[in-house]
């Protein structure tokens, strides 16, 4: 894998910035507190995202923005890849707003990742290694000398497994020894379910199951025949007792119409009786209804004499009739009209006088809202006068605020501006001086372990007695160092008081600007407001006047409404006289018009009695009729009746009942024979069908058996391989580990004793368990952690970088890894360590590592670059930017160096 171009929008300290990475060692040279590292850290959140941080993404922002974006194109396996990441500050927190890998495949596929997450999984396959595995093995960051030499063996252990995929084989361990042991689970199972089925078959076999099957079909072949015989001579009775029923049954059918002809006949005879009772009533009606009908025609005649009629005949009353009528509903409409105007007459004088009260109420009204527009008018030219008085007053405040400006540098709007620049400022010293202070302390406790070793007598660096040790006098140069850092710090700590006092300064200044502008805002609002008090005034007054107007002229127009509804009350009594004058005259009308009606009453009455008279006639006729047919009928049924009572013998019918008789006792009997013997049948036919359901069940069983067995076979079988698969993984990581640490060990001797150079220490042991040993000269012992500063740095970088070749080189051949990145690893090495390292770099690249990156401010390995980049920082924006110098120029650089 290597990096090819980076390219950054606001990202920690950068603006826009793109960077193109070749081949080679490539070195990002600069102050300290530039961005050299922030370079790395983008390259490494353009893989991971937030896993790479060791903050949050808030930190990645720049400072006065909120968004950025990283874009990274890099190659692995021959097979190009781009991920743009963007950023952007959402209310209080930042969060990713877009995420995607695009490639090809190895066969020109496109591939597309969309997302944090999805983009994460995809590098993590890909690299086969996640973000704290590409710790690891690649990236060597600034801080972290002592991270493998303090770790645990087990640590250690864990590391190395998951860069070389050794945790692979325990998890397929791990998975063969579960599926050991579901196999046993499934085993146990099927022996327990074949010592069940074995169990129940020789339970059923001894049974005897086919020696009562025999026994049990005997035995219902003979309840069988039984059965068959009482069915015979049931079907005799039954013959004989429907033989019998048949003819008591025709004697009732016969009995049955004798007496059905007897309750006729007595039904004919009452309604003949009953017929005659009817035409006597009748006679009686008929004559009833004369009588009253002489008595109506005599009260018509006397009603015919009391109107203007000639005769009492139905044209002529309703002629008379129809005229009144007419008449009447005339007058009621006359009467209506009168009522609808003098109503009309009323309203007209209740709205006369509404109106004229309104009117009334309209003037006073009119009258008040003069006088109250008067008074508004003079409250308006006083309020103008105060807002004139506060305007004055707020233009002498805006001249005391301008003139504390004069007194400084600073104009009237680039307050704000002013005070941001000197906090970038301020940011900038703070960085510088955390920067300085982490190299100071990390150089004191370098200090404190050497001085610790001196007071034992042993040299500092290898741990040997002072007199016999080569390197006694490196602790003054530290101690030099420190001296020098101490000098730094306190000049950033006045430089960053002077900046906090100007700081305090300048808010008090953007303060002022804000007050200014709020307070032109105010005399802008003044000046609205005393134009708007004057025109109030004036158009108060000439409201007034208008309402004294408009008063007079309601309570005229009220005047002259209360004289018109006065005049129309005396209309609508004029009226209401008429109209009492045509309701009299429709009164008699209305008693002629009843008189009519009782006659047109009277003469349907008559006509409706004579009518009644001749139906009742008719109807004595018809009733007449009736009983002559039925006197026939009567005759007939009694000749029928006759007849039918001496057709039967009472002897044959006796002896047809005692027949039936016998014939139902033995149909009883024998029902409760064939139910015994049906019961029997039954049951034994359940116990045949028992019998063969149970030798049915024992093949089954037998089959059952059969398929057990080799159930058990099949599963032994697969438990002995998943145990042989379980302990060839196990076995497998074993051996593969066993190689990884003899090569591993052989790896860091010969990087250490490159980067070294020193006869102190013979070896550097690494067992089986991952415990890291020293040996001097001597054969004596030392843990890593006992070595000095120095050379706990060089013991790392030796360490990291054999991984690395582990890891590139394989156990078989090569595999595709990331670029080599460190980090500032000059921190704790002396100048000639510092060529050692040259020399180890060089190696790398003699070792086929295509792409080396190391961040740092130290000179000395400028020489060592096959391309330099350049970070710097402007100190006034706070913002950095990166330069490329060609292989030519640094070749220059080398020999003015040389020189």
């Amino acid at each position: 894998m290597r990096f090819s171009r980076l390219r950054l929008s606001n990202f920690k300290p950068y603006g826009d910035v793109d960077v193109r990475f070749r081949d080679g060692v490539t070195v990002i040279h600069g102050l300290n507190g530039s961005g050299k590292s922030s370079l790395l850290e983008a390259c490494f959140f353009a893989l991971y995202g937030s896993k790479a941080l060791s903050g949050t993404l808030e930190d990645v922002l720049r400072n006065g923005t909120d968004e950025a974006a990283v874009e990274l194109w890099f190659s692995h396996d021959g097979v190009g890849y781009q991920i743009e990441r963007q950023l952007r500050m959402r209310g209080e927190r930042v969060a990713t707003s877009k995420c995607v890998l695009e490639g090809d495949d190895s066969s020109g596929e496109p591939i597309t990742r969309d997302g944090a997450r999805a983009v994460r999984k995809y590098v993590t396959e890909l690299l086969r290694m996640d973000s704290e595995a590409f710790v690891n093995c690649a990236y060597v960051r600034q801080g972290e000398v002592n991270k493998l030499i303090n770790a645990t063996p087990a640590q250690r252990q864990d590391m190395l497994d998951d860069l070389l995929q050794l945790g692979m084989l325990e998890t397929y361990r791990d998975r063969a020894g579960q599926a050991r042991l579901g196999v046993e689970d499934v085993l146990t199972a099927a022996r327990g379910s074949l010592e069940t089925v074995s169990d129940q078959i020789e339970s059923k076999e001894s049974q005897n199951l086919h020696g009562r099957l025999n026994e049990r079909e005997s035995d219902l072949e003979a309840v069988k025949s039984e059965i068959e015989n009482y069915e015979q001579q049931r079907q005799k009775a039954e013959t004989a007792r429907e033989e019998a029923t048949e003819t008591l049954s025709e004697y009732d059918t016969h009995q049955a119409e004798i007496q059905e002809l007897e309750a006729e006949i007595q039904e004919l005879e009452t309604a003949i009786s009953q017929t005659a009772s009817e035409r006597d009533k009748l006679s009686d009606q008929r004559k009833t209804a004369r009588e009253t009908r002489e008595q109506h025609e005599t009260k018509l005649t006397g009603l015919v004499a009391e109107t203007e009629l000639e005769a009492a005949n139905a044209e002529a009353i309703a002629a008379q009739k129809s005229a009144l009528l007419e008449r009447r509903e005339e007058t009621g409409q006359e009467i209506s009209d009168l009522r609808v105007r003098a109503t009309g007459y009323e309203n007209q004088a209740d709205n006369l006088e509404k109106t004229a009260t309104e009117l009334e109420t309209a003037g006073n009204e009119a009258e008040q809202a003069a006088e109250e527009a008067k008074q508004a008018a003079e409250e308006a030219e006083q309020a103008a006068e105060a807002a004139k008085e506060k305007r004055k007053a707020v233009a002498d405040e805006q001249l005391a605020l301008r003139a504390r400006f004069e007194e400084t540098p600073i104009e009237v709007g680039e307050a704000t501006s002013h005070r941001q620049q000197l906090y970038e400022r301020k940011q900038t010293v703070g960085e510088q001086l955390a920067e300085t202070k982490a190299t100071r302390n990390s150089l004191e406790e370098s200090i404190a372990e050497a001085e610790d070793l001196l007071a034992e007598g042993n040299c500092p660096t290898c741990g040997q007695p002072a007199e016999e040790a080569p390197h006694v006098t490196e602790i003054n140069g530290e101690r030099e160092r420190v001296a020098e850092l101490n000098g730094e710090i306190s000049d950033l700590e006045e430089t960053r008081e002077e900046l906090e006092t100007k700081l305090e300064a300048a808010a008090e200044l953007v303060e002022a600007e804000s007050t200014l502008t709020e307070l032109e805002a105010d005399r802008e609002r003044l000046a609205e407001r005393i134009e708007t008090h004057r025109q109030t005034a004036t158009k108060k007054r000439e409201r007034a006047e208008t309402n004294r107007q408009t008063a007079a002229e309601k309570h005229q127009q009220a005047a002259e409404r209360r004289e018109a509804a006065e005049q129309k009350r005396t209309e609508a009594a004029e009226t209401r006289e008429e109209i009492d004058t045509l309701t009299e005259k429709r009164e008699t009308i209305s008693g002629r018009i009843e008189r009519l009606e009782t006659l047109e009453e009277l003469q349907s009455e008559i006509d409706g009695l004579s009518a009644q008279i001749e139906h009742l006639s008719e109807k004595r006729e018809s009733l007449a009729e009736r009983n002559a047919d039925r006197r026939e009928w009567l005759a007939d049924k009694r000749d029928r009746r006759d007849e039918l009572s001496e057709q039967f013998d009472k002897p044959a019918i006796e002896k047809a009942r005692k027949r039936k008789q016998r014939a139902e006792n033995y149909l009883e009997d024998v029902q409760a024979e064939l139910n015994s013997r049906r019961q029997q049948r039954d049951e034994l036919q359940n116990a045949i069908g028992g019998i063969k359901a149970d030798i049915s069940q024992l093949e089954e069983l037998k089959a059952d058996r059969e398929a057990l067995v080799e159930r058990v076979d099949e599963l032994e079988a697969i438990h002995d391989e998943t145990d042989r698969l379980e302990s060839m993984y196990g076995e497998l990581r074993g051996e593969l580990r066993r190689k990884n640490v003899e090569s591993l060990e052989r790896m860091l001797n010969e990087t250490f004793d490159l980067v070294y150079g020193n006869d102190a220490y013979s070896r550097i042991e690494l067992d089986g368990n991952y415990e890291l040993t020293v040996y001097q000269k001597d054969d004596q012992t030392l843990e890593p952690e006992q070595l000095s500063g120095g050379e706990r740095a060089l013991f790392n970088l030796s360490l990291r970088c054999a991984i690395y070749r582990l890891l590139a080189e394989g156990i078989d051949g090569a595999a595709p890894t990331p670029p080599l990145i460190l980090d500032e690893p000059t921190v704790f090495l002396d100048s000639g360590h510092v060529g050692r390292l040259v020399d180890l770099v060089e190696e790398m690249r003699g070792f086929g590592v295509r792409q080396i990156l190391i961040v740092s401010h130290d000179d000395e390995l400028v020489g060592a670059a096959d391309e330099l980049i350049t970070v710097e920082k402007n100190p006034t924006t706070n913002q950095s930017t990166v330069s490329h110098t060609e292989t030519a120029g640094l070749a220059m650089l080398g020999s003015v160096g040389d020189d």
